[in-house]
């Protein structure tokens, strides 16, 4: 885990890497997460960004930059490859299946059972 404080922002970020979150038919999808450093003992709302543009790569720099601004003011702030894309297992075979509706019900669940999620949960992302 990495933590960031800027004088200027309200929290002290902790960023976990990588997880696995685990899908109803098996399959782990891969995220990454930002967080105020206290959520774990203080619950915090969630906002979810799951899309196929490879977290460790492709976006890594902008991922940074917004989530890490979310987790500074307050929110956890979670990363996630679709299915086969990324660091995801599975394979992505098209885009908008019902397959990718299924999996983003599963994060939200696996979101609200997290100890540092209040259990409100919003999305961002593109498309």
């Amino acid at each position: 885990m990495k933590k960031v404080k800027a004088s200027t922002l309200p929290h002290t970020v902790t960023t976990i890497e990588h997880t696995w979150i685990p899908m109803r038919d098996g399959c782990r999808l891969s995220a990454r997460i930002w967080m105020p450093e206290d959520a774990p003992k203080h619950p915090v709302p969630a906002i979810l960004e799951y899309i196929p543009y490879r977290k460790r790569d492709l976006k890594r720099t902008r991922d940074t930059q917004v989530h890490s601004y979310f987790a500074a003011h307050g929110y956890a702030s979670v990363r996630v490859d679709l299915r086969g894309s990324g660091d995801s297992e599975g394979v992505l075979k098209d885009e908008y299946l019902q397959i990718e509706l299924i999996d983003g019900v599963d994060i939200i669940n696996w979101l609200e059972k997290q100890s540092w999620c209040d259990g409100n949960i919003g999305m961002i992302g593109i498309s």
